[in-house]
C-alpha cells in the first residue's frame, strides 16, 4: 500500500488542538522537515506540503532518529498530540506525544512553496495528496488499528494505561484544560502548619518528575494537604489530573520550571501499578564545592556530591523558637576541586543516614545530597532541609568519576576549606572575597561614624602585632552546643541552652588582638575558629601551657603568633558602652596569604592606576 501525506493535515491539527483521547485523534501523516536535536528530544517542522508547524517529537522517538529509522524529510503518522501556544510570541507549537514512522526519508520535500502557520494559506504549486511510493512497501495502519493490536497483546494494567491520554510536563501551561500527567515523586516535604490573614491550615510540597526528566513543584493546602500527604510516597509513580498551573514564584521554587502546580481536594491522584516506567528516581544539578560562594545566604538551593572526609557524633541542639531539642550531625565532604565543606544534617537525616555514614566513614563513601541551604558559617557551610535527599554511594556517573579520582590521587591530596578563599559576591551579607573591598586600617579608624547605622564590611591585609597575655582569652563552653556554661552546685557544669549538667566542658576563644599595617594599628575582636588558626592551637591546649610550669611555653606560643601577616574579613559596627558609642571591629573570616592570588590582585590594582 502506498503512503501519502494527509491533505490539509496542519489545518486539521489547528482545528482540533487537544483531542480528548487517542481514539478521537484523526489519522494524520506529515513530513518531517528541518529535524534537529534539542536536549534529549528532537524538534522539526511538520509539513503537509501546504503549511508548516513547529513540532517536538516524543522522547521515545529519539532512538529511532539515532538508529536512522527516521531522518529529515521522512514521514510520520501522528497518533496523539497537544497544540500549545507560546506565551511570549503567541506562536503555535505541536507537542507530539505518540507517533510512528511511516517512511524513513524521501528524496524531496513535498511542496515547493510551503508557508509556516501564520493564518495565511498560499496555493501550492504541486497538488497535495500526491501518492509517494517508497522503495520498500510499508503496510499502513490506522491509529485505531495499531491501538487495537497493542491493546490485545498488552497486560490488563497496561491496556488501561494505554487508553489514558498522558501529557508530558513540558507541554503544560495555565491555559490548558483537561490534562493527565504520569510522574514520579522525587522529593516530598513535611506537613507544615501555617496561620496568616487568610486563615490557617496545613501545607506541603512535592517535586514531580516525568520520563523526560522535566520537573515541576506541586503544592497542596488545607483539605488537599490532609488528603494527599499520606497518599504521596517517595519514589512512587502516579497519574495526576485536575490540577491548576500558574507562573512559578521564583522566591520559593525549587525546580527549574516556569510553572508550578497546585492540587486541591478535587484533584485526582492515582498510583501507577503493574506498569513498566522509565521515569528517573531523582534528578541532580550538582554545584562544585569551589563554586558555592555565589549561593551564600541566597534563596536558591543547591545539590552537591562529594567524598566523605569526616563524620561527627550526633549532637542535641535546642531551638530558640520553641525550646525543642533536635539532633544534628556534621559531615565534611570534598570533591575534585580539592575543596572541603561542612554539611549539617538534622533530625532523621542526622540519626539515620548520618549514623550510616559514621559507621562506614573509613571507606570514604560518596554522598549525593539534594536541596541544601548555603550559609555563611565558617565562610561557607551547607545545611540540610526537610526536603533534602541524601544518597550514599549512588549509582550515578558523577559518583563513579569522583570515586575513581579520589582513589587515584584525591586521597593523598591537600584539601582546603572552601570558606577560606573566595566566598559570596553578594553585597548584602558582606561575605565577599578576601580581595574585594580591600582597605587599609586608617580607612576604618579615621572614620568613627563607620557602622553607626548598619554594619560595614571590609577586607584588610594586616599582621598581628600584639596579644595581651593577661586578658580573658576564652570562656567555658558546652561540648554539645558551644554556649557558655556555669559551675553547677556540687560538681560539673550547667548549660542553659541544653538544660543539663555535664562533668566536663571545653574552652573556646573570645579575645582581642592588636593588628598593624603600614598606615596604622587597631584592635580586632577574634573568635574561636579564627583564633585557633592564628595562634595555632586550641584554647584547651593553650590553657594547659599556661598552667604548666612558669608559663614560658604559653608566652612563647603567643609570641610565635605575632608579626604574621593574614587576610581578614571584618565587620565594623558601633557598640554603646557607659553611654558612649565605640567602634568595634570583629573578624568574620581569616585566611593565610595566597601569594599567587595576592599577586593577581596587585596587578589588577596597578592596571587601574
Amino acid at each position: 500500500m502506498a503512503d501519502s501525506i494527509t491533505p490539509n493535515a496542519i489545518s486539521t491539527i489547528i482545528q482540533n488542538p487537544s483531542p480528548d483521547s487517542s481514539s478521537e485523534t484523526p489519522q494524520i501523516v506529515v513530513q518531517v522537515v528541518d529535524l534537529k536535536p534539542v536536549g534529549n528530544r528532537f524538534t522539526f517542522n511538520a509539513s503537509d506540503g501546504k503549511m508548516k508547524l513547529k513540532a517536538t517529537l516524543p522522547s521515545n522517538m529519539s532512538s529511532e532518529v539515532n538508529l536512522g529509522n527516521l531522518q529529515n524529510l521522512g514521514l510520520v503518522r501522528i497518533l496523539d498530540y497537544t497544540l500549545n501556544v507560546l506565551l511570549k510570541t503567541q506562536e503555535k507549537c505541536l507537542i507530539v506525544t505518540k507517533c510512528e514512522v511511516v517512511t524513513a526519508a524521501l528524496k524531496i520535500e513535498v511542496g515547493n512553496d510551503v508557508e509556516e502557520e501564520t493564518g495565511i494559506v498560499l496555493k501550492p504549486k504541486h497538488e497535495v495528496g500526491i501518492i509517494l511510493k517508497p522503495k520498500q512497501e510499508v503496510v499502513a495502519k490506522s491509529a485505531n488499528e495499531i491501538l487495537h493490536e497493542q491493546n490485545g497483546n498488552a497486560a490488563p494494567a497496561a491496556r488501561m494505561a494505554m487508553t489514558r491520554r498522558v501529557n508530558p510536563l513540558v507541554s503544560l501551561n495555565p491555559y490548558q484544560g483537561n490534562w493527565t500527567i504520569k510522574v514520579r515523586v522525587t522529593n516530598k516535604g513535611t506537613l507544615r502548619s501555617y496561620k496568616n490573614a487568610r486563615g490557617e491550615g496545613h501545607v506541603f510540597n512535592v517535586e514531580l518528575t516525568d520520563e523526560d526528566g522535566t520537573q515541576i513543584q506541586a503544592t497542596m493546602f488545607k483539605e488537599a494537604a490532609e488528603k494527599f500527604y499520606n497518599k504521596f510516597e517517595m519514589g512512587k509513580v502516579y497519574y495526576i489530573s485536575r490540577g491548576v498551573l500558574k507562573v512559578a514564584n521564583k522566591q520559593f521554587k525549587t525546580v527549574q520550571n516556569d510553572y508550578e502546580m497546585t492540587l486541591n481536594e478535587n484533584s485526582e491522584v492515582e498510583e501507577v501499578k503493574g506498569e513498566v516506567t522509565s521515569i528517573p528516581e531523582a534528578k541532580f544539578n550538582f554545584v562544585p564545592i569551589d563554586q558555592l560562594g555565589p549561593y551564600v545566604n541566597g534563596k536558591e538551593l543547591v545539590d552537591v556530591i562529594g567524598v566523605v572526609q569526616s563524620v561527627s557524633q550526633s549532637l542535641s541542639i535546642r531551638r530558640k523558637s520553641n525550646n525543642d531539642t533536635i539532633p544534628k550531625r556534621d559531615i565534611t565532604i570534598a570533591d575534585e576541586s580539592k575543596k572541603t565543606v561542612v554539611v549539617s544534617l538534622w533530625n532523621d537525616l542526622a540519626t539515620g543516614v548520618g549514623q550510616e555514614l559514621l559507621d562506614i566513614a573509613d571507606s570514604s563513601p560518596v554522598v549525593a545530597i539534594k536541596s541544601l541551604k548555603v550559609g555563611d558559617f565558617q565562610g561557607v557551610s551547607l545545611s540540610a532541609l526537610s526536603r533534602s535527599i541524601v544518597l550514599v554511594n549512588p549509582d550515578l556517573p558523577e559518583s563513579k568519576k569522583l570515586s575513581s579520582w579520589y582513589n587515584s590521587e584525591g586521597r593523598g591530596a591537600s584539601m582546603d576549606s572552601v570558606g577560606s578563599g573566595v566566598i559570596s559576591a553578594s553585597p548584602k551579607n558582606g561575605l565577599r572575597s578576601m580581595y574585594s573591598d580591600r582597605v587599609c586600617l586608617t580607612h576604618i579608624t579615621s572614620n568613627p561614624s563607620l557602622g553607626e547605622n548598619k554594619p560595614e564590611y571590609f577586607s584588610v591585609k594586616a599582621c598581628v602585632s600584639y596579644i595581651k597575655p593577661d586578658q580573658a582569652m576564652w570562656y567555658r563552653a558546652c561540648k554539645q552546643c558551644n554556649k557558655k556554661v556555669t559551675e553547677a552546685i556540687g560538681s560539673g557544669y550547667w548549660c542553659e541552652g541544653c538544660q543539663k549538667n555535664d562533668e566536663e566542658c571545653s574552652l573556646r576563644y573570645i579575645m582581642v588582638m592588636k593588628v598593624s599595617d603600614p598606615t596604622g594599628e587597631t584592635w580586632f575582636s577574634v573568635f574561636n575558629e579564627q583564633a585557633e588558626k592564628i595562634i595555632g592551637c586550641t584554647a584547651d591546649e593553650l590553657d594547659k601551657m599556661k598552667q604548666d610550669g612558669n608559663g614560658s611555653s604559653y608566652q612563647l606560643k603567643l609570641k610565635e603568633a605575632t608579626w604574621a601577616t593574614h587576610l581578614f574579613r571584618v565587620t565594623v559596627k558601633q557598640n554603646e558602652y557607659m553611654n558612649e558609642k565605640r567602634q568595634r571591629i570583629a573578624v568574620g573570616a581569616q585566611s593565610s596569604i595566597d601569594f599567587a592570588a595576592e599577586s593577581r590582585f596587585l596587578l589588577e590594582e596597578i592596571s587601574k592606576l
